[in-house]
């Protein structure tokens, strides 16, 4: 609520918005009400299909070309934001890859494929929380949703996708650090693991659909004054690192 009694819209944008539990996402932070959502995909053609798809559903969304691996484009997005809204509310990180070939093992991995996961899977959210988190320590409000895996949890690490594991360990380290470094600014960081959700990347013999999938990451996009910080989550429930 503003000053003058008005409901404060929140500006939410989601990485790898354009399908699977990206474009569920959307759907659900537009359904929440009071939130105008800015769908990112790298292939802006398929940004606008999927956004005019939302739109015909009478939701609020427009959409925007984010290539994550690019500085230009980053800085781009955050100059538009805060020309345009003057703030962003809400980051989900969910854009990702799985590069590691079937049957990927660290000693026969590619270092190349390495640095295209982590370059997507981490340095992307960290280039986008430097470029758009000042504009919620401005406000005093934000929250900042990393997509996560349970295939990056150290406490139950296993063989098989190397790059991607790895990649993901590294963002819930990002996760903590972050946490624990805007503790008290009124921005709230966390971590989710959607399951193993029927999309692209998941494939179809995956038991979750992108609904189930897309739930905790809104739940934490929507979490109240005061509510969890530096934390991982599957279900609404906290999991273990």
């Amino acid at each position: 609520m503003t000053s003058d009694g008005r409901t404060l819209r929140r500006i939410a944008v989601v990485t790898g918005g354009n399908r699977g539990i990206g474009l569920e996402i959307c759907r659900q932070l537009a359904r929440h009400g009071g939130i105008r959502v800015v769908l990112a995909s790298r292939d802006g053609k398929k940004g606008k299909v999927a956004a005019d798809k939302l739109r015909g559903e009478g939701l609020e969304v427009e959409d925007h070309k984010l290539d994550v691996t690019s500085d230009n484009s980053i800085k781009t997005l955050a100059g538009w934001m805060a020309d345009t809204y003057k703030r962003c509310d809400i980051l989900v990180n969910n854009a990702g890859i799985l590069a590691d070939p079937r049957g990927s093992r660290v000693l026969d991995s590619k270092v190349e494929t390495w640095r295209d996961t982590l370059e997507t899977n981490l340095f992307g959210p960290l280039r986008l929380i430097r470029s758009l988190a000042p504009l919620m320590i401005r406000n005093s409000y934000g929250r900042i949703v990393n997509v996560a895996s349970g295939q990056g949890q150290l406490s139950d690490m296993g063989a098989g996708t190397p790059a991607y594991r790895v990649s993901k360990t590294a963002l819930n380290a990002l996760t903590r650090t972050l946490a624990a470094e805007l503790n008290g600014s009124g921005v709230l960081v966390n971590s989710m693991c959607p399951g193993w959700v029927k999309t692209d990347m998941g494939g179809s013999s995956a038991p979750r659909t992108v609904e189930q999938g897309a739930d905790t990451a809104v739940w934490l996009a929507t979490l109240p004054d005061g509510g969890p910080n530096g934390g991982f989550f599957r279900d609404r429930k906290p999991i273990a690192w």
